[in-house]
């Protein structure tokens, strides 16, 4: 008789970087022939994937692990928190096995030794894709790992380590398999996407009949030809990004910039030690849009980061009425632990004083939001649909990553499904979603 195959319980935690990492880890277990079960209960052990950015996503991380030990009892944590593990241990000093991020073998070794595997090679195939955790039209693909910047209110280096960069084909021959699999949308992710290669001095590698460098543009441009849309994410300013507008004004990758700007006043740059060329950002914005009209760009800003003046701050809300980007969210600053930030002799803002910028930038922000939407309506567009309703489905436009920016409401005679792409007038909008009917 068959042995049962042992039942892992999974909790993916923080940045889309870390689904990557789940994915990969949930792709082995099956590889392996463990089964995935949605409950902690009952389960042969838990893995959570933890996030140890902020404060506030450590204290998520450890709520997660005690549900875990409280249900089941055998978990198995991996992750960035996992990285600085002293934490994790004096809360909970039962847990059967602490990794860093990106450790695939240590937690596999892990899971063997809690639950050791009964594979079965004709019932548990894996597809060629690995295992999503994603809706099936649409996957994150991770070009590389860690980071060489020294932003000092990051850890994320400390956690994940030094720029990694995937060989050129690899990252073009998985993204070949999702797309072959029916994968509609690539988000294109890592800590730094457009310093991608400079660790191994932008190495050729073999793709179907040429040979392809590790640059960011080359990649963008081979990416875009495989029939999918490409989507571009946590771009840094450098000069190189210019050479990607042209592939966006072509169609080749959406008129897309998820580029993390943070500030705009130069003093608070400078404290952030922020990269990129960002003294002239506005002049490269406006130069983009020259290039490619319809471009949206998105973007993250700290408010209250140690130093900030009045003047700094309303620096920032100028800088944020020319830029007029389409979709930006606002952190007020936290001291995390080990940041440099929280000793480089700068005055740290009141709580009080914080709340009220971040008021101040959303209320800025919400009203550019709301004109740049609005400069939508009457238009046609392009909509992939991601949850089909009987006669309104929810979508989003190329000017839309999923989770993050807002969304497309589609009425239509005819049934919609998942991952269509359809065109859509656009009949009204509001400060966050568009409304139209699927023409």
């Amino acid at each position: 008789m068959a042995q049962a195959a042992p039942k892992i319980s999974f909790v993916s935690l923080g940045c889309p970087k870390a689904l990557v990492d789940s994915e990969r880890i949930i792709t082995q277990l099956r590889a392996e022939g463990y089964e995935l079960t949605k409950t902690h209960r009952g389960a042969d052990a838990v893995i959570v994937n933890t996030c140890g950015f902020l404060d506030s996503a450590k204290a998520e991380s450890l709520d997660a692990i005690g549900a875990a030990m409280a249900e089941n009892g055998k978990v198995i944590v991996t992750g960035c928190m996992g990285a600085e593990p002293e934490q994790i241990l004096a809360a909970y000093p039962g847990i059967a096995a602490i990794t860093g991020p990106q450790a695939y073998e240590s937690v596999m070794k892990a899971v063997h030794d809690v639950a050791p595997p009964s594979h079965d090679p004709f019932l548990d195939l894996v597809p060629p894709q690995g295992v999503k955790l994603t809706p099936r039209h649409y996957a994150y693909l991770k070009i590389s790992e860690g980071c060489n910047n020294r932003c000092t209110f990051c850890i994320i280096p400390k956690l994940r380590g030094d720029l990694v960069s995937r060989p050129v084909g690899d990252v073009l021959r998985e993204a070949e398999k999702l797309v072959n699999a029916g994968v509609k949308e690539l988000l294109v992710i890592s800590q730094d996407t457009s310093a991608y290669g400079l660790d191994i001095k932008y190495a050729a590698s073999q793709w179907k009949d040429r040979e392809v460098r590790a640059k960011f543009v080359d990649l963008s441009r081979e990416l875009g030809q495989l029939g999918a849309w490409v989507r571009l994410h946590y771009v840094y300013p450098y000069p190189h990004v210019d050479d990607v507008i042209p592939l966006m004004a072509e169609g080749l990758v959406l008129p897309y910039l998820d580029i993390p700007f943070q500030h705009a006043s130069p003093s608070v740059l400078k404290a952030m030690k922020r990269p990129g060329n960002q003294e002239k950002t506005l002049d490269r914005i406006h130069a983009w849009r020259e290039i490619c009209p319809d471009l949206a760009i998105r973007s993250t800003f700290i408010v209250g980061f140690p130093g900030e003046t009045d003047a700094d701050f309303e620096f920032l809300l100028d800088w944020l009425k020319e830029a007029k980007l389409e979709r930006v969210g606002c952190f007020k600053y936290e001291p995390v632990k080990g940041a440099t930030s929280n000793d480089i002799g700068l005055a740290h803002i009141s709580e009080d004083v914080k709340q009220h910028r971040w008021n101040r930038f959303m209320e800025t922000q919400q009203a550019i939001s709301a004109a740049r939407l609005k400069s939508r309506v009457g238009k046609r567009i392009k909509v992939i649909i991601d949850e089909p309703g009987p006669t309104v489905s929810k979508g989003r436009s190329q000017w839309d990553a999923p989770e993050i920016d807002g969304n497309v409401h589609v009425g239509s005679r005819r049934p919609l499904r998942q991952g269509d792409i359809v065109t859509v007038k656009i009949e009204r909008a509001d400060a966050y979603d568009l409304f139209g009917v699927a023409v």
